[in-house]
């Protein structure tokens, strides 16, 4: 009996090593496959003048992505002023406000905002948003940064809440308890001593909602303008990395294509640094 149970986990061990290892290759992969077709791009068109260019002409082989870098950079920045203060505030509700009636549908809710797919979002800004911000500022197009940035930080809120909310109630209930016994309200117990203690929870989330904003596409493609241009401004349109990968790759060729390919090694290594940070953040808060 012995023997067979051994077995079994022996078994399943080298299942899930396989699992690992090919999570692993794939990832490995991916990062090859980049490198190897972007790398030449950018020795050929100049490292400089590929990522600090401001034009984007491939017809007349000028290939500048730094308007599209500031673009994502922008977006995601707004996404991220707009987007973090909701969710922590809707983390805080859920975590010590919310009703228990309410929290069962408000927490499916929430999760089923994760499962909608980004044509959908995009379409709701579309029909929405766009329209909104042009009868606000009374402009000739809707499709701004402002939109797509706004469109974001709509996105992003599961990806955070997700994050925070069980950060929130994983403060010891001590440190509640012992505001309450000082003296506090409730809500300054909640919001000067347990929001404080989750601080490591709260920046997880907003790193991971910066990786899910910098990473969007389809949504942003629909609202954002995608103008090729330096963003010059919240009314203004606005072209992403993403964005440009996806508009242009389908006709692309030649050099214009292994561009596109570069224009996603600068994408990944920001993705790289995103999750950099993100592990840092863990381990950090493990060792608090």
């Amino acid at each position: 009996m012995k023997a067979k149970s051994s077995f079994k986990e022996s078994a399943m061990r080298i299942v899930f090593l396989v699992a690992a290892c090919v999570s692993v290759l794939a990832v490995a992969l991916i990062c090859i496959f980049l490198f190897a077709n972007g790398i030449p791009a950018m020795k050929e068109i100049g490292f400089l003048d590929f990522l600090i260019g401001d034009t984007w002409r491939p017809s007349n082989d000028l290939y500048g992505i730094l308007p599209f870098i500031l673009g994502s950079i922008y977006v995601t920045a707004g996404a991220i002023i707009v987007g973090v203060p909701i969710a922590i505030l809707t983390s805080v509700f859920m975590a010590y406000y919310c009703p228990k009636k309410l929290y069962g549908p408000l927490k499916a809710g929430i999760n089923l905002m994760a499962g909608v797919p980004s044509v959908v979002y995009g379409f709701f800004g579309l029909v929405v948003l766009v329209p909104l911000v042009q009868d606000v500022f009374h402009l000739a197009s809707g499709k701004t940064m402002l939109t797509a940035s706004l469109m974001l930080a709509i996105m992003i809120l599961p990806t955070v809440v997700g994050v925070i909310e069980p950060a929130l109630k994983s403060v010891p209930r001590s440190y509640y308890e012992g505001a309450l016994a000082l003296g506090a309200s409730h809500s300054k117990s909640v919001f000067f001593t347990v929001v404080p203690a989750a601080k490591s929870g709260i920046m997880a989330g907003t790193v991971l909602g910066i990786g899910r904003a910098i990473g969007e596409t389809m949504a942003v493609i629909m609202i954002a303008g995608n103008q090729t241009a330096m963003p010059s401004g919240l009314l203004a349109g606005v072209r992403t990395m993403t964005s440009n990968i996806v508009l242009e790759m389908g006709y692309a060729s030649g050099l214009h294509r292994e561009s596109l390919i570069a224009t996603g090694v600068v994408l990944f290594v920001f993705i790289l640094i995103i999750n950099l940070c993100l592990s840092l953040l863990n381990r950090r808060a493990a060792h608090e």
